[in-house]
């Protein structure tokens, strides 16, 4: 077996040992169950929706669950249930696009800042801190309210506040690394500090980044789901979460099922992001004999 055969049948064999522990642990099962439902109906949404998320029948309004409309009708007739199903895309897009921006960049800060320290760690950690000082809804708010309101806008609000915490993770993996042995003996083989922070200290805090992206994920469906409730999200007709509720709410005290449904969608794809990533915490400890 060659060393690069080798290092892939590692990974495969760790992965396939992670996810034997996820699904051994309940609460990560289950959270594990949750997002791969989510994930699925996403892609094959426009399949299984029993009809057309968008589409107005005033005749049908406000009607109750019933075997025609399991999750009942809005107001302008539109099937709920449809309308959710649709909404998981639009949800699965804001959590994978805010992945990519802030893994990728709360580790890169973090890394950076961690060991190159002096000037550069005090003003990135400084810059850190301010956005930690604000709630990250409030952040959000202020970014949307200056590019104008849309998804593509919030989604990008969003990732614009979500990464500091994974630079403070980040950087404090990397203080506990960069004076390893194996950091100085790349050092004394001429590797530049690029190559090191690279090749060496962010596979080390790869692990950690994982799991704080997983747990902040559940954050993000909620920052998402607020920006949609004040208007400044994804905007009508796009069947989002946050923006349901919103129009629901006018409507509740006599059409429970507009802001019910919606709102047990956000509340349990939120609950299985922060379960899976307490499984994730336990499955890559290394104390744990992983």
């Amino acid at each position: 077996m060659t060393a690069s055969s080798e290092k892939t049948y590692t990974a495969w064999s760790r992965l396939l040992r992670v996810l034997k522990d996820l699904l051994a642990n309940p609460s990560s099962g289950f959270g594990l169950v949750v997002i791969a439902i989510l994930l699925v109906t996403a892609l094959v949404a426009p399949w299984i929706a029993p009809y057309e998320p968008n589409m107005i029948n005033l005749a049908k309004a406000l009607q109750p669950p019933s075997a025609t409309h399991l999750f009942g009708t809005d107001e302008l007739g539109r099937d709920v249930l449809s309308r959710i199903i649709h909404g998981s895309r639009i949800s699965l897009t804001i959590i994978t696009i805010v992945s990519v921006i802030v893994g990728p960049l709360g580790l890169l800060v973090g890394t950076t800042a961690g060991y190159f320290g002096g000037w550069y760690d005090t003003v990135m950690m400084r810059i850190t801190d301010i956005f930690l000082s604000f709630p990250s809804l409030i952040l959000s708010l202020a970014f949307v309210a200056a590019l104008g309101a849309s998804l593509e806008n919030a989604i990008i609000a969003i990732g614009l506040t979500a990464w500091p915490p994974i630079a403070r993770l980040a950087r404090a993996e990397t203080l506990t690394f960069r004076n390893a042995d194996y950091i100085s003996a790349s050092r004394m083989q001429g590797a530049s500090k690029l190559r090191i922070i690279i090749k060496s200290i962010m596979p080390m805090c790869l692990p950690s980044v994982l799991v704080r992206v997983t747990l902040s994920m559940a954050t993000v469906i909620l920052t998402a789901a607020g920006l949609g409730f004040l208007g400044l999200g994804a905007q009508p007709p796009l069947p989002e979460w946050g923006a349901m509720i919103a129009t629901g709410r006018r409507y509740m005290l006599d059409n429970w099922w507009l802001v019910a449904f919606p709102g047990g969608a956000i509340l349990l794809v939120s609950l299985a992001f922060n379960l899976l990533g307490d499984g994730l915490r336990d499955a890559l400890d290394p104390k744990q004999g992983h």
